[in-house]
């Protein structure tokens, strides 16, 4: 299952994520994403670079975090290529290593796909800006583990917490932290007017039922 690291943080970030059109809902005239779904919901967390403020709390939760949970991982990673910018961030704050992983290994050169580096038996937290149904970040964790690293937990910026993501992480054993998440995010936009609560069935209903809803 997922977990939120710190609930007042959850609330305060989700808020500033709609404050910068990090995130946008739009229940009434909803998104279609690659895959074909369709979204009352479009997050592109990549927006936090702009705001040093927003960046840096973001950096020193993870950081604290992995302080607390896992004092003595050996590398931090980010996932190509929005988690790049954090995992350096963190690393930087923790004095760690730092490694990434592209989403394929490179077809010129060593064709490497984890750089930076991390050796068998390394541990490692994966920092990733956004969990969907967990594919991308389970790719990443997949290439760690295939040379022989421990990946002891996975966090990211934000989740939507769909039922498949978290029966994906359950399957591999690798627990997934987070910032702050979907339920949290409607309810503050509920909060500070973003939407209605004439909107809350919709946006409930899609993140049940996110391959077939319509609004």
């Amino acid at each position: 299952m997922n977990m939120i690291i710190n609930e007042t943080f959850a609330r305060e970030l989700a808020a500033q994520l709609l404050e910068i059109n990090a995130v946008v809902l739009r229940p009434q005239d909803p998104f279609t994403w690659s895959s074909g779904w369709h979204s009352p919901i479009y997050c592109d967390n990549r927006l936090t670079l702009h705001y040093p403020e927003i960046r840096k709390k973001i950096a020193s939760e993870f950081t604290a975090f992995i302080e607390k949970e896992f004092p003595n991982v050996d590398v931090i990673t980010g996932t190509a290529t929005a988690g790049i910018p954090h995992a350096a961030w963190v690393a930087d704050n923790l004095s760690k290593p730092m490694a990434y992983v592209r989403a394929k290994p490179k077809s010129y050169g060593m064709g490497n796909q984890i750089e930076g580096g991390v050796a068998k038996e390394e541990s490692t937290v994966v920092i990733e800006d956004l969990v969907s149904t967990g594919g991308s970040a389970l790719s990443v964790i997949d290439a760690l583990q295939f040379v022989g690293a421990n990946v002891q937990a996975l966090i990211s910026i934000f989740t939507y917490g769909f039922d498949v993501s978290i029966e994906n992480f359950e399957k591999v054993n690798v627990p997934l932290y987070t910032l702050t998440d979907y339920t949290t995010l409607v309810d503050v936009a509920i909060e500070k007017g973003f939407v209605t609560s004439n909107d809350l069935n919709l946006l409930s209903s899609w993140r049940n039922n996110p391959d077939t809803w319509s609004n």
